[in-house]
């Protein structure tokens, strides 16, 4: 396995972990998740989207957009839909939005 590919799972499945509370005993399905994540957006083509992370902007008709905001967050792909809908293109505040959305439901 790819070394920059192991340490991205890791990194990620211990962001998955936060974000779900840190609880212990979830490690192998954090892992395979963030594997999972991290070969999806690898498998990605450049396109012009990837100038995005610059402006801050994303274009809330992309599929691929909502899923990852559900997936990154932990909310369903319809409340993610909705926010990009509402909030227009602003990542930090859509960012914001979906964590305080999952954090309400967990509460």
């Amino acid at each position: 396995m790819d070394d920059d590919r192991t340490e991205k799972i890791r990194q990620r499945a211990f962001e998955i972990f936060q974000r779900e509370g840190g609880i212990l005993g979830n490690h192998e399905r954090h892992w395979q998740q963030a594997e999972m994540e991290i070969d999806r957006e690898a498998a990605l083509p450049l396109t012009a989207g990837d100038a995005l992370p610059e402006t801050r902007e994303i274009d809330s008709a992309d599929v691929l957009t909502v899923e990852a905001l559900a997936m990154r967050t932990g909310i369903s792909g319809d409340e993610a839909q909705e926010l990009l809908d509402r909030l227009g293109n602003d990542r930090a505040a859509i960012e914001e939005a979906a964590r305080s959305l999952e954090a309400k439901r967990r509460s």
